[in-house]
């Protein structure tokens, strides 16, 4: 049954590699693209969707991508334009060395449908390196009877550039012995010769000097020096000769350093110094004179480095015999690398798609690329997977596989599988790569976030400061992934008065909500919302809580005095009688709070006085009585100052000036205070000369005129005296408000609300006491007197 099996996987491969070998003869679809080297990254290279008439749009939908063979990003594909662009600027010598031209090969891999393109890109040289010469300084030992024409070899100069940019010329500096020569040896490599032009005298000039330079085809072109130091020696007149011009060996890539690789031999018909031959590489390149070396005495070439197939192929070396007399004779070697299946495959993931829905059949979960640097039958392959797996091997074009589901999936049978792909090649012996994959099964979206709480309540103190974290929701998921990954929002409020989106913002990824603005509890005491956790699946679930945010008061308002009004006019004045027993109502200070709690609660305190000792402060409502008796020693008029203090934390407070008149009797007229009858005694003179001015440029018509106006002035003057709180005379108005103790007083009063007059508002004076059979001022006296209310009552004297 074993035998069964093997022979079933024998002939399976047998069927792969046709249909690989098969697949390599059919051709495809391919673009060419040239680009220079060293330009930078992002550079444009073409236009993939013009060159190989793809639309643009079908490259974005396709999901299209540029791989390559050694898994190198090296241009990238913008899918909106179809441009091809560099991802990192190239390096033609680095990618290619000396192989012209330098093409990089590249595949566009498309789906749905999945289509391979093949593109290749040439790098083309610029003039990037300048010719170098290994050796800055050469030393040549010529025989004084050198016949004039006779040729002398240079060591070349290394130019990294090809084609025109290689190296192209060379030039001495000026002399009358010699002049340079160009050759080209069988690798297309240009070395310089020395010509003589004029015979050489070892007793006139034992030794001439000059300056070789190397010059290459760029534009401008580049150069490199080095100095030619020439030794005159004497009678040498027979060069070394080689038993064969041309020498051919062929070595595997795989020797062992030090293998002898072949022996060159050369003689040379002078005896003596002259006849002592040396042997040396001539006008080899790094890579030769890294990995071979030779005897100087024997002739014997042995391998110094690997080698490397793959790499390079073969290796022309030139050997030059130099004997003593500085005469010498030159033969090639061509050593030909053999490959060996010393590669092991490739693989090269261009795409991986993990995990995968379990519902969806004939998913593809990878795509991939092999390859084996080796050559002929070292560099087939074979690629396979486990038979037990519900997963099959495609091919494409240019050994390119996708790796697709072969059934539908059930995450419940089995949630993980484990993949093994071997590539294996048919060289002698079998070397194979393999590359182990994990696929998950995902899940689907089937559970919605549930928050810790249906009600959250929060609590922050007015006059916060700007974007500070006043508390937090929570919500969890039991799905995994995406699907649990909780996003946090606002719902629009209910109210849609309410201002949500500038009072409160959440963090969307931890449910930190934070308060956009200072609050204040004067004008917002609370306020409710609702919050969403939604997670990121497809189709999303999401869950609703709601947040009450209540906010809480803080002693930011200081007390206002609502009377005596603090609006700048003339102070009113309170009259007291001297005939007043101690405990009489003088006048009530009347203040609110705009906060509240112990915030609001006021407290009223005397803090200073004309006369300390004679009036005293409730502290609890803010009336102001006599504290004693009034005498006739006791002056007539008295500043009292009051200061109303809430009991916040700090405390904050306000202060009130009274003024009050004690008079004799309330048949005793009501004298101004000073000021204000300086006021009226400015005004009066005025209006007399503006009366008096008027009248001497008018005319008799005009003087009627005038008195009828002057006296509906009169009229309108006595009628605002009248309304005056300060008016002397007059009589009760009829609109007057019985206010019953439910207040701040302990016992029912009757005040006047007196309008201001001409005002245009309309505004309340304020409430004040009346006292019958006076006139109508803003002070007034309460009707009944206590005289023990001194003694009976607490308050600040």
């Amino acid at each position: 049954m074993e035998n069964g099996r093997a022979d079933t996987l024998q002939i399976r491969q047998v069927l792969l590699l046709f249909v690989l070998l098969g697949i390599s003869q059919a051709g495809s679809e391919s673009g060419r693209f040239s680009v220079a080297e060293e330009m930078q990254s992002g550079s444009f290279v073409g236009n993939l969707a013009k060159d190989l008439g793809v639309e643009v749009g079908e490259l974005f939908s396709r999901g299209a991508q540029v791989v390559s063979n050694d898994n190198k990003n090296r241009l990238q594909l913008d899918k909106n334009t179809g441009d091809l662009l560099l991802s990192e600027s190239l390096d033609r010598e680095e990618l290619c060395g000396s192989t012209e031209p330098c093409v990089l090969h590249f595949q566009v891999l498309m789906k749905n449908p999945l289509q391979f393109l093949r593109i290749e890109l040439q790098v083309t040289d610029i003039n990037d390196h300048s010719p170098i010469f290994l050796e800055k300084e050469m030393l040549l030992e010529i025989p004084e009877n050198s016949p004039v024409g006779a040729v002398f070899l240079l060591e070349s100069a290394k130019d990294l550039d090809v084609g025109i940019n290689a190296l192209n010329n060379y030039i001495i500096s000026p002399n009358s012995h010699f002049h340079i020569k160009m050759r080209v040896n069988p690798d297309n490599r240009k070395y310089p010769e020395l010509v003589l032009d004029k015979a050489l005298d070892y007793e006139e000039q034992s030794e001439l000097s000059f300056i070789l330079t190397a010059l290459d085809g760029g534009s401008p072109p580049r150069s490199g020096t080095a100095t030619v130091r020439v030794v005159v020696v004497d009678i040498n007149d027979n060069s070394p000769e080689f038993e064969q011009p041309f020498y051919e060996v062929k070595i595997p890539e795989n020797s062992i350093l030090g293998s002898l690789i072949v022996t060159v031999s050369a003689w040379d018909f002078d005896s003596g110094k002259n006849g002592e031959i040396s042997y040396s590489f001539s006008h080899a390149s790094e890579d030769i004179r890294k990995t071979f070396e030779i005897n100087q005495k024997s002739g014997e070439v042995s391998l110094t480095a690997s080698m490397d197939f793959e790499t390079i192929e073969s290796y022309s070396v030139i050997i030059q015999a130099t004997d003593g007399g500085g005469l010498f004779g030159k033969s090639t070697v061509r050593i030909q690398v053999m490959d060996v299946n010393d590669n092991a495959p490739e693989i090269a993931i261009s795409s991986i798609t993990s995990p995968i829905p379990e519902n969806s059949p004939e998913t593809v979960v990878m795509v991939f690329s092999i390859r084996d640097r080796d050559s002929g039958d070292n560099g087939r392959m074979i690629c396979s997977i486990p038979e037990d797996l519900p997963f099959m091997l495609k091919s494409s074009v240019e050994n390119y596989y996708t790796l697709e589901t072969e059934k539908m999936l059930d995450r419940e049978s089995q949630a993980e599988y484990n993949i093994t792909i071997t590539v294996t090649d048919l060289g002698t012996p079998r070397l194979k790569t393999q590359h182990n994959i994990t696929v998950t099964v995902s899940d689907v979206n089937d559970n919605a976030p549930a928050f810790s709480q249906t009600t959250y309540t929060l609590r922050v103190r007015e006059n916060n400061s700007p974007a500070l974290h006043i508390g937090s929701v929570s919500a969890t998921d039991r799905d995994s992934g995406a699907n649990a990954q909780v996003t946090y929002s606002l719902l629009p409020p209910a109210d849609p008065q309410l201002p949500l989106a500038s009072l409160v913002s959440i963090n969307a990824d931890n449910g930190q909500l934070f308060a956009l603005r200072s609050l204040d509890y004067e004008a917002l005491q609370a306020f409710e919302f609702g919050v969403r956790a939604a997670d990121r699946g497809s189709p999303a679930l999401s869950s609703q809580a709601r947040v009450r945010v209540l906010v809480l008061d803080d002693n930011d308002n200081a007390p206002f005095v609502l009377y005596p009004p603090q609006n700048g006019s003339a102070p009113c004045t309170e009259l007291v009688p001297r005939a007043a027993e101690a405990g009489y109502l003088v006048t009530k200070v009347v203040a609110v709070d705009g906060d509240s709690g112990q915030n609001a609660w006021l407290s009223y305190q005397l803090l200073k006085a004309t006369e300390p000792g004679l009036f005293g402060v409730w502290a609890h409502n803010g009336e102001v009585r006599t504290a004693r008796l009034l005498s006739e020693r006791d002056a007539v008029k008295h500043r009292l100052v009051v200061l109303v203090k809430d009991n916040g934390e700090p405390p904050r407070s306000a202060s009130v000036t009274l003024h009050v008149l004690l008079v004799d009797g309330f048949s005793q007229p009501y004298l101004p205070l000073p000021e204000v009858a300086a006021a009226e005694a400015r005004a009066d003179p005025l209006t007399v000369y503006l009366v008096v001015a008027l009248a001497s440029v008018s005319s008799l018509f005009l003087f009627s005129v005038l008195v009828f106006v002057a006296v509906r002035l009169c009229r309108r003057s006595r009628a605002a005296s009248a309304g005056r709180c300060s008016g002397p005379e007059g009589h009760f108005p009829g609109h007057l408000v019985d206010v019953s103790g439910a207040g701040t007083l302990s016992q029912s009063y009757q005040y006047e609300v007196c309008l201001r007059g001409g005002s245009g508002t309309s505004e309340f004076k304020f409430l004040k006491p009346i006292i019958p059979n006076l006139p109508p001022q803003c002070s007034g006296k309460e009707t009944e007197e206590n005289p023990t209310f001194g003694n009976s009552f607490g308050f600040n004297i």
